[in-house]
């Protein structure tokens, strides 16, 4: 048993891969081909900091309730730019390019809004949330 456990270990445990996805047929290489993206996952610590980050608090009128909402929009953004790695969203000529300020602002200026949902699916596809618990629930009972 004590060897059973060894396999979840740090050092035994396979590194998630960075994924290659072209996010835009828009953007080409020197030959007229599509550039890949370089998509990286995160791990749970960082995606709770990042949810933290998307949260919003607002006081409810006439109470002194404070309600806290999460912003989904904002938290979409901030996995987007947290899990790209290539081009790098964080670059100030490229923000420049398209008048931006800062990689949220960026990704939204350089995806059209159906590449954008297309990124954003992948993202949290390599982030490993392409299976919903039903289907995992029923391969564990099969």
């Amino acid at each position: 048993m004590a060897d059973s456990l060894k396999a979840f270990f740090a050092e035994s445990a396979l590194k998630a891969d960075e994924v290659e996805y072209v996010a835009s047929k828009r953007f080409l290489d020197g030959d007229r081909k599509p550039i890949a993206w370089k998509i990286k996952p995160i791990t749970q610590e960082e995606e709770e900091s990042l949810l933290n980050q998307a949260k919003k608090k607002e006081y409810v009128p006439g109470t002194r309730d404070v309600k806290v909402s999460t912003d989904n929009n904002l938290f979409v953004r901030l996995l987007i730019t947290s899990c790209v790695t290539f081009p790098n969203l964080d670059d100030a000529a490229l923000q420049d390019s398209y008048g931006a300020v800062g990689a949220q602002d960026l990704i939204q200026k350089m995806l059209t809004p159906g590449e954008y949902a297309d990124l954003a699916n992948m993202v949290q596809q390599v982030c490993g949330f392409e299976v919903g618990m039903d289907d995992k629930m029923k391969r564990v009972k099969n």
